[in-house]
């Protein structure tokens, strides 16, 4: 079913036919374009976009009598541990709706590869979850003119205020895991962030420069590194810190992954924790509670975040007009064994 709003100049409906004619296409190819078929060349595909988008035209597909039947769940990457958390919540509203579930990932990109895009065209979802990753402007566009919602998770940046988000207060967390290593007198506290063109790792890092703003202290650049949110970045940027001479006395890594490496790289080195080290990690995932010593972390709420965006996507899906858009979730800080007073 198309909608066929009226063209910016007024000359009437922008159909499908007109839109070929604009564009010096057939009527098949607008359509293709459309379906998202990929049998369609680059140039031509960029060429009929653009006079959609120009006219406005929106096409509405009817739903299956049934009611909402699938959506996508594209992640940047697959990391087992973090993003199984994610898949468990989505999965908890999803199947209590009937609805199917298709997981996919980029690779570790946060755009989505346009091939993507056009399968997601083709195969018309009830919607989509983006996790980490976010669709470029003009695929925002090709989305919503063929009215396939989407919703982000945990947004890789900083995104238009009217796209669907769902996120956590990053920013807080970090303030209060800093504060926490200073206030049990530790001077030289270092940070293992994650990867500096994701979002919640700019607000870790962040939250971390303001805790030591408001105690007044200064942020050795030395004590600062960057890696991904996983194991071996964990290990190699903790291994480096503690072999400095003037090692910190305490590390807070942007990931529970992350403060896994470290707590590896300080075993290796003959320090304890907490005497000789204190170690903070990111997430509360649920293995946090089971290593020796035990992870002081920050509790990211993933599986409600997951849930909420999952409402929020089927609220859209059913009649476009969710309560809101943007969903910012609190962090807690969970103190457990790997902390303990600065050494000495």
């Amino acid at each position: 079913m198309a909608g066929a709003p009226s063209t910016p100049d007024g000359a009437g409906p922008a159909t499908i036919a007109r839109i070929a004619q604009e564009t010096g296409v057939s009527v098949t190819t607008v359509s293709k374009v459309l379906n998202g078929r990929s049998d369609v060349a680059p140039a031509t595909r960029a060429r009929v976009e653009a006079s959609l988008e120009r006219h406005r035209y929106t096409r509405r597909y009817r739903r299956e009598s049934a009611g909402l039947q699938q959506i996508d769940l594209m992640f940047h990457e697959y990391e087992s541990v973090w993003a199984m958390q994610i898949i468990v919540g989505v999965d908890s509203i999803a199947s209590a709706e009937g609805v199917d579930i298709v997981l996919s990932q980029f690779g570790g990109r946060h755009r989505p590869p346009q091939q993507r895009i056009d399968g997601l065209l083709a195969r018309r979802p009830a919607g989509v979850l983006f996790v980490q990753a976010t669709p470029t402007d003009a695929q925002c566009r090709t989305l919503t003119s063929r009215s396939i919602p989407f919703v982000l998770i945990d947004t890789d940046g900083t995104t238009d205020p009217n796209l669907p988000t769902v996120g956590s207060n990053n920013w807080g967390g970090a303030l209060m895991a800093t504060r926490h290593l200073l206030e049990l007198g530790h001077r030289r506290v270092a940070m293992i962030a994650g990867p500096a063109d994701v979002l919640c790792s700019r607000a870790r890092l962040a939250g971390f420069r303001s805790a030591h703003e408001e105690a007044d202290l200064p942020v050795d650049p030395e004590l600062v590194r960057a890696g991904n949110f996983h194991l071996d970045a964990g290990f190699k940027q903790g291994s480096e810190l503690l072999a400095l001479r003037d090692r910190p006395t305490a590390i807070f890594a942007g990931s529970d992954m992350q403060a896994l490496g470290v707590l590896r790289a300080a075993r290796q080195l003959g320090l304890r924790v907490p005497e000789d080290l204190s170690v903070v990690g990111y997430d509360d995932l649920p293995l946090a509670g089971w290593v020796g010593p035990s992870l002081t972390t920050v509790r990211q709420p993933l599986r409600e975040m997951a849930r909420a965006a999952t409402r929020m996507l089927l609220q859209l899906a059913r009649d476009g007009r969710p309560e809101t858009t943007r969903i910012d979730l609190v962090t807690e800080l969970v103190v457990r064994e790997s902390t303990g007073p600065a050494p000495g």
